[in-house]
């Protein structure tokens, strides 16, 4: 793999990941409400997230869902559930004193958790790899090295962009104190949510 190519994957990744998309409006939505701890363990999840679909791509899992609709549709259900399930529970959640929440370590578990899950399970995030990274692989170069490469490549660039995400929302989470806006906030982002549950709900599997 040439230098150029390898860059052009890296510009192309960024745009890409510059979108935000269910993951990215979660991580948001957890840091406005429950600033920096929660930021940390979001970007954490993600970064779990993503290198598990990678790897689950490179180990073929990403060839299965192109070619099986069923299992695609499974996966398809569960993440569209288990966001439907998140935006409802942001939405109903009480804000909380800033000081309050800074001494809660098991939030950030269960941050970490649900971004994980949400990263992990989206069936459209595994068939990106499969779809996406062959358009950069040299064929007069091993195979395994460059999917390696690319592959870690995407996770570091996705874990820098959601900090980047979540450090900005948690800035201004801080200078947002009152429990009316912090209630707006948490209503927008568990909308978000939703909708984006009931969008990979409506997925085709070609559009994976």
């Amino acid at each position: 793999m040439t230098l150029e190519l390898y860059l052009a994957y890296v510009v192309a990744t960024l745009v890409v990941l510059a979108i935000p998309g269910p993951t990215v409006m979660l991580v948001v939505s957890y840091a406005l409400a429950q600033g920096r701890r929660s930021a940390a363990a979001s970007v954490a999840g993600v970064g779990l997230g993503d290198a598990v679909a990678a790897f689950a791509s490179l180990a073929g899992l990403g060839a299965i869902l192109a070619t099986s609709a069923t299992l695609f549709s499974v996966l398809k259900w569960i993440g569209a559930a288990y966001l439907v399930y998140l935006g409802v529970k942001l939405w109903r959640s009480r804000p909380q004193a800033l000081e309050t929440m800074e001494t809660k370590t098991a939030t950030g578990r269960k941050v970490f958790l649900h971004t994980f899950v949400v990263t992990a399970l989206n069936p459209k995030g595994i068939a990106f790899f499969i779809a996406f990274l062959p358009h950069f692989i040299a064929e007069s170069a091993p195979l395994l090295p460059q999917l390696l490469l690319l592959g870690s490549t995407f996770v570091v660039l996705g874990i820098v962009n959601a900090a980047l995400y979540a450090l900005t929302a948690a800035s201004v989470r801080e200078r947002v104190r009152r429990p009316s806006t912090l209630r707006l906030m948490n209503r927008l982002g568990g909308g978000v949510l939703v909708m984006a549950g009931i969008m990979t709900a409506t997925l085709r599997k070609a559009a994976g």
